[in-house]
Parts: structure tokens; sequence; C-alpha cells
């Protein structure tokens, strides 16, 4: 077995009119070593990520470098020397691809068991059917999900998402490949499922000697995951090393940055504009602005949501903690218009809302507005960012076309973009680009009340701390209440005053943030807080 299965030398890429993307870009990656590739949404990290199975993305190509790859058995190949053709005989096979949305990567027509066995006729050693099903059931035994044959009948909706990521995972290492790429793997996950999905992946590359590229902008997974870390910015890696070394003794003043803008569950590291008075000062917030009592909600005699009750008054936040299929995004929903069948009431500035938003008035959909979780479905793919943003200005406000134009150029500045980015495409942004859009088409309208569903799960850092600075601002600005649904436990002591965690549907414990955090009365919060990674 060779000392190193990929090696990346003086890569360069640049766009096809010629504007540089990475300079000089080297690394490498031996057999049962995981390394980070860190950095903030537009650093290069993604791209340098995906040159190593040879692909780059649209208006992208290289200009200069090398990118060796080391099967188990066999020569070593030179992606950027081979044809296309023979690039794609060797991903899956030989470098395997693990994406950030595995909702999206997944096809949604194939049951799961097909889409595994899928990869193995096309790359594997598996010539029989019977091969390519003991494989299928072994490698979903490897990655922690049942194997019977009424599970791999199911089609990627029929699962959560972290049940989908673990597919993904599995379809990754099903023909054991020499390197794999995860493309921030566990971005939307909870810290339950996340600690499960890096133990996994962890595991795997030990046991199969899988060299392991892992593209994040989470330095607390970094800590927990990788061997050594590489950090880039603006194309460039400014500095490698041995995990312990970069995150204690960082050398670089960018790396310090990153560091710093990580926040924690002690609240010491991140200093962000969010102020809240001591448990022994603490005041009345005020009358509510939103007030959901007693919702219940069952799906196919599934309870989700059983009798939840909470209230946030201006200017306050309320931050929804729980796992995936806890009921915080349903409740959220419930809040929006979005979910229609429930019991129970939902109340904003005193007045009842209908339970769908198509029934509601112009200003109570101006006043509460939404910021979903994936930007990548959420942002109409044939329009432009610009574009996005004018729609609710022109159906919900009053304003002139050169004052709504006014206001996106307002917006957009202050969730730090530049005007040039208004005119491009979703898919022209990275993902936490992305994120600023969505979160800057919400804001649009001002509204009263904003419901954010994971909204920074796709950010670096540095830009989560920017977001989640300029939303305290506007709740002290605007008297604007907040209802932040997230799995990011760390955020809690910056974004909100208070926390309701939910599991099963139903709210386990209620309180202020010190209180919960430092006090935690129920088990599950207890364990929430234990599987939060730290740096």
């Amino acid at each position: 077995m060779t000392s190193t299965a990929l090696t990346v030398s003086g890569l360069e890429v640049a766009t096809h009119s010629g504007a540089p993307i990475l300079h000089g870009v080297s690394y490498e990656i031996a057999p049962g070593e995981v390394v980070a590739l860190v950095g903030e949404s537009g650093s290069g990290k993604t791209t340098a990520g995906l040159a190593a199975l040879g692909h780059f993305r649209a208006g992208l190509h290289s200009t200069g470098g090398t990118v060796t790859v080391h099967p188990r058995a066999g020569e070593p190949a030179e992606m950027l020397a081979l044809t296309e053709r023979q690039r794609r005989a060797l991903r899956g096979s030989t470098v395997a691809y693990i994406p950030q949305d595995p909702a999206q990567s997944l096809n949604p027509g194939l049951r799961i068991g097909t889409q595994i066995a899928e990869v193995l006729e096309m790359h594997g050693d598996y010539a029989t059917e019977d091969k390519r099903a003991a494989r299928v059931r072994e490698v979903l035994d490897e990655v922690g999900l049942p194997s019977a044959e009424e599970y791999r009948r199911r089609y990627p909706h029929q699962l959560s998402g972290g049940q989908q990521q673990r597919v993904g995972i599995a379809m990754a290492f099903a023909c054991l490949p020499s390197v794999v790429v995860l493309d921030e793997p566990t971005t939307g996950l909870d810290v339950t499922t996340q600690a499960l999905i890096l133990d996994t992946v962890r595991r795997l590359t030990a046991d199969h000697a899988t060299a392991a590229l892992y593209i994040t902008h989470d330095l607390a997974v970094v800590a927990t995951i990788a061997d050594r870390v590489a950090v880039m910015l603006r194309g460039c890696v400014v500095e490698t090393g041995e995990v312990g070394q970069v995150l204690g003794e960082p050398r670089h003043d960018y790396t310090r940055t990153l560091i710093e803008a990580v926040p924690d569950l002690a609240g010491k590291r991140s200093k962000l504009t969010v102020t809240r008075p001591a448990d022994n000062e603490a005041q009345d917030p005020g009358p509510a602005l939103l007030t959901v009592r007693d919702v219940e909600l069952s799906y196919a005699d599934k309870n989700v949501l059983n009798g939840v009750s909470v209230s946030v008054a201006a200017g306050e936040s309320l931050m929804l903690l729980g796992e995936s299929g806890s009921g915080k995004t349903t409740l959220s929903r419930c809040v929006c218009g979005l979910v229609e069948h429930y019991s129970g009431s939902v109340r904003f500035d005193g007045e009842a809302l209908s339970p769908s938003t198509r029934h509601r008035t112009n200003e109570q959909r101006r006043g509460v507005q939404y910021v979903f979780q994936s930007p990548f479905s959420s942002l109409n793919p044939r329009k432009t960012i610009a574009q996005s943003l004018e729609v609710p200005l022109a159906r919900l406000t009053g304003l002139s076309r050169t004052q709504r134009r006014a206001r996106i150029a307002e917006v957009l500045d202050a969730v730090r973009f530049s005007s040039a980015i208004a005119n491009r495409f979703p898919e022209q942004l990275s993902g936490g680009e992305r994120q600023r859009a969505a979160i800057a088409r919400a804001l649009v309208t001002t509204p009263k009340v904003l419901v954010c569903d994971e909204v920074t799960s796709a950010l670096d850092v540095s830009v989560q701390r920017t977001i989640t600075d300029l939303l305290a601002e506007l709740r002290t600005e605007l008297g604007m209440a907040m209802l932040f649904v997230t799995h990011n436990i760390a955020l809690a002591r910056h974004v909100a005053d208070r926390v309701a965690v939910l599991r099963g549907g139903t709210i386990v414990e209620e309180g202020t943030v010190d209180d919960v955090l430092d006090r935690p009365q129920h088990d599950y919060t207890r364990e929430l807080l234990a599987n939060t990674p730290e740096l």
C-alpha cells in the first residue's frame, strides 16, 4: 500500500475569462488519514476538493498543477491528464464523493437498496446480483442502518436527513475507494445525528484505510474528526499542520480570526452583540408579539406536535432546540401558515392568524417572514438574486420600482453582499452565499417576526457571526421578535434570550438561556449538550 493516497500539487484554477480562483494549492492525504480543508465561503475549499475527482464547476478549469490518486492496486492516476470518460470510471471506485445535501443528490424515484447496488454494478467487482445484494446489506450495516429488505426498499423521502446522509456514505464506501471527499456532510444535522455521522466516517476511514478529505467551515467538527487541517483564504492554503497545533497554536492571523469567531457553550469566545440581563436582573419582556397556544398536529396517526405553547415578545429571541423529527420545523411552519391542518391557535400582534398563508392579509404576510433551511431548494434557480428579492416587495408592499431597488441594495449591503451579487443566479453562489441571499429575501419586507429555520447551518463561522450580529441589531432597532430554530446549541447564548427544548413534539424544558445551558433539568437536554462538539 502506498504512503499517500491523494497528492495535490501546485493546483491552479481559473474562470474561462482568466480570473484566478486557486493559487498553487498543495496537500496530500495518507491512507486512513482525515485531512480537513477549512475556509470561509468563497475561499476555494470546495473547488480544491472537487479537483480530487477531476471535476470543476461550470465556468472553471485547471490552468496548472497535478492531482494524483493512488488506487489500492494498479498505477497512480493523474486526474487532470485523463479524459472525462477515464475520470468517470475512477469516480466511485477509486475516489468517491459525499455531498452536502443528500436530499438533492439521492434519486427520489429509486429505492435506496437499488441506488447502492447501482454503484456496485457500475464500478465494483460484483458481477452477480447475489454479490451486489450481499455487499448492500454489508455496507448498510457498516453505516449503522438496517439491512433488512423492508428498509432497503424505502425511498429517500421515507428517511430522515441523518439516514439519507448515511445512505450517501454507504454509496461512497460501497466499492472501497482509496479516497473519499466529504463536502460539509453534517451541515444540516442535529448534534446527536452529527456525532453518529462523524463516528461512522472516522471508523470507516480507519477500518478500510481510506484517505478522507473533509471540507468544512466548522472548526469544532475539525477538532473532533481530523488528523491534519489545511486553512484556505482567497484560493490559497495559508496554514497547514496537525489539528492540535493549528487549532491550539495558530500561526496565521486568519486562522486566529476563524477560531475567535467560533461560538462556544460558555459564551466566552465569540463577542456577538446580543446582551441579556443576568438571571437576577431579568425583566419582563413585555406583551407577546407572537403567541402559539396548544398547537397539535398529526400525520398518519403519528403525533408530530403535542399541545405546544410558546410566546415571543417584541425584540425577544426564542430558540427552538431539538433533534431531527422533534417537531421544531413543523411548529415554525405552522406559525408561517405553511401547515394548515393543526389544532390550537397562532396569534400575531394580538390578531389570530389563519392556518393558511393564502388567507392572511398582506400586512400579516409581510410581518411574519420565514427563512428556509436549504437555500439550494428555496431560491428560484431561474431568477437572479435581485429578482428573487423584488418578488415579496412587489406583492406585499406599495413601493415603486425605484424604491424597491433601493431597498434591495440596502438589504444586500446589510448581509455583506457586493452589488455584483445582485445580478447572479443561485447556481453561481456558494452554499453560504445562497443562505445569505435567502436571509436577505426574508428581511427585505422589514418583518416584525422572523422565523429562522437553521439559517446558520450552511454558513462559515465568520459569516455566521456577521448574520447573528445583524439579526441582533434588527431586534434592537426594529423591535423584531425572532423564533430561531437550530441544532447548534453553541449559538444559544449569542442569539437567544430563552430556549425551548422539543422532543417528540413536546416541550420538555423551557427557560432562560443560562438556566437551560448551565442548569439543565431534563436528561434529553443534558444529552444534547454532551453531544455538542467544541474546540
